[in-house]
């Protein structure tokens, strides 16, 4: 059996040299030009990389990785499991204006994984150039082109002593609630958890077959776990094929990615929650009329709460093209395990939990309130809900923290052993082993995983819990002007009477008029969602609710910008 991800490329580059293993739509449009490397072109350009970094000596170092969406960032990822170099995958800088905190959040990776070389496109590199004022840092480190490594250095590579306990890369958390931490994946995390994804997602030789190895769609970015660890690694985990593009390809035109999937017909295509709406914002009769999407069998949606309503308006607008319902598949990880815990069960509707009726259903038209299930441990996997103060497993149906055990629980965090001890050391009376506390509020139903709510995010209000996700949702479903995805629900101290929500919710400009009208239907929703009252809702403008480099609500740097008096306010120049 293979230990590693480069094993498995050796292989498939000697018995499918010339299967494509990713092709790339360099406009995001599937009519337009594209890009593809076979497995032998991908073997060779990742040790062509893999004997510079050896030839330069950095085999056991660090490696930042700054590319543009498309091909080379694969090739230079895969040159460094292949040359025995940490890769970490970082966001590139964005042309000549850059984000503030994108370039602090860059200086921060690059000093805590202590890289001794980047690399990057020749953009990319080109323009680190001329940053040397903002990051001093550069100056000790070799920045590389990877295009410029010609393809027979290849020539020179030597297979790497890799073991299982080996760390493969670096995946830096997107830190919703607190500053990003390195977690360090080894090369057995990977194997063990591309055999979980592709257990769940049913990627058996058979499937791959009849979907003529078409594997994934995907435009998620690839310095993300969900981009990376599912798309980008199950392919060559599997030997399939995958098309990728890049995210703001997307954003510009939501179709692009539905498009795709009619043309290529994958197996499995998927995104954040956020990603159906906005198919379902642009999702024309000229668009429904052009689409094939009866081929796709898991449309994954994880790493933001998934919503049944959203879930529920998928199927139902685009059954209108062949979607089923059926391919819905919510899910649920995060970096610390690799990637994936939990999943559907692959041609089974999502599950979902009435809670007013506290039974489980899956109903063909359930309340767009419902709870949904986020699926099953994949094999190997365990997952039980611990009492995160007394440390002991809770019975089925109470909410605790999630606490995850088995061979995808990454081996830390870098260089923080007190993070790593607190984190993924727990033990649990009557389990054996160590578990991953992940932070994560959750319960289980007959061996489904609901997923409630961030435990730093939990809110305690006259003694009662409630979870922000819970009380956004009910904003979000008073008004169409409130855009999906787009709330932050979090508590601030009244004096006397205490701790009270407050809404911050992103609406269209030319909502502003509406304004009173939609403040007063989200108090009457969550007064009567939740007998709360809400101290304050504040509208803003579109895109400025803070949030991570993955979509997720940065609700505490919304409380933050709150208290600041910062939010960019409807009626207000939008601030950036």
């Amino acid at each position: 059996m293979a230990q590693t991800l480069v094993d498995l490329l050796t292989a498939h580059a000697s018995q499918q040299p010339d299967r494509t293993a990713y092709r790339y739509l360099v406009t995001g449009d599937s009519d337009g030009e594209v890009q593809e490397i076979t497995y032998g072109g991908l073997a060779r350009r990742s040790r062509a990389v893999a004997a510079w970094l050896q030839d330069n000596g950095l085999a056991g170092s660090r490696a930042m990785l700054l590319h543009p969406p498309g091909l080379e960032f694969i090739r230079a990822y895969l040159g460094c499991l292949s040359a025995g170099v940490i890769a970490v995958p970082g966001v590139p800088p964005q042309g000549r204006s850059q984000n503030h905190r994108a370039l602090t959040r860059m200086k921060r990776l690059i000093a805590d994984a202590d890289a001794k070389v980047i690399l990057g496109g020749r953009e990319v590199i080109a323009a680190l150039g001329t940053m040397a004022e903002h990051l001093p840092e550069l100056a000790e480190i070799r920045c590389v082109a990877t295009e410029d490594i010609p393809d027979d250095a290849a020539d020179a590579w030597r297979e790497p002593d890799l073991g299982a306990d080996s760390v493969a890369f670096l995946q830096y958390t997107s830190g919703s609630t607190s500053a990003p931490r390195g977690v360090m994946v080894t090369h057995g995390n990977l194997v063990d958890n591309e055999r979980v994804i592709a257990e769940r997602m049913g990627h058996t030789p058979d499937a791959i077959a009849r979907h003529d190895h078409e594997l994934f769609v995907s435009w998620l970015p690839v310095y993300h776990d969900m981009g990376l660890i599912g798309p980008v690694l199950n392919t060559v985990y599997l030997g399939a094929t995958t098309t990728l593009f890049s995210p703001l390809h997307f954003l510009q035109r939501p179709d692009r990615w539905l498009t795709a999937v009619s043309r290529y017909r994958p197996h499995t295509s998927g995104a954040p929650n956020f990603a159906y709406e906005l198919c379902l914002k642009h999702a024309t009769p000229e668009l429904l009329d052009g689409l094939d999407l009866s081929s796709w069998q898991v449309a994954f949606n994880g790493a933001e709460p998934v919503r049944a309503a959203t879930l529920r308006r998928f199927a139902e607008t685009f059954g209108k093209a062949g979607f089923r319902r059926e391919a819905l598949y919510p899910c649920y990880g995060l970096a610390e395990a690799t990637l994936m815990v939990t999943g559907g069960t692959v041609d089974t509707p999502p599950v979902l939990l009435d809670t007013d009726t506290e039974g489980a259903t899956s109903q063909a038209e359930p309340t767009d309130a419902a709870a949904v299930g986020c699926g099953r441990p994949g094999p190997g996997v365990t997952v039980v809900i611990a009492d995160p103060e007394r440390q002991v497993e809770l019975p089925e149906g109470e909410v605790g923290e999630i606490w995850v055990g088995g061979a995808s629980v990454a081996k830390g965090y870098w260089r923080n052993t007190l993070a790593t001890r607190e984190t993924f050391r727990a033990t649990l009376p009557g389990h054996e082993g160590r578990f991953l506390r992940t932070g994560d509020l959750g319960f289980l139903r007959d061996g489904e995983l609901f997923v409630t709510g961030r435990l730093k995010d939990l809110m305690v209000i006259d003694g009662r819990n409630h979870y922000p996700q819970d009380l956004e949702l009910s904003a979000e479903m008073s008004h169409p002007a409130l855009r999906p995805g787009c709330t932050a629900a979090f508590s601030v101290d009244s004096g006397v009477t205490g701790e009270q929500p407050v809404l911050v919710a992103e609406v269209a400009p030319e909502a502003a008029d509406e304004s009173e009208k939609i403040t007063d239907l989200v108090r009457g929703a969550i007064g009567d969602a939740h007998g709360l009252s809400v101290r304050d809702v504040v509208l803003v403008h579109p895109g400025t609710i803070p949030k991570t480099s993955s979509g997720k609500i940065q609700r505490r740097a919304s409380r933050t910008a709150y208290l600041d008096g910062t939010l960019s306010l409807i009626g207000a120049p939008a601030r950036r």
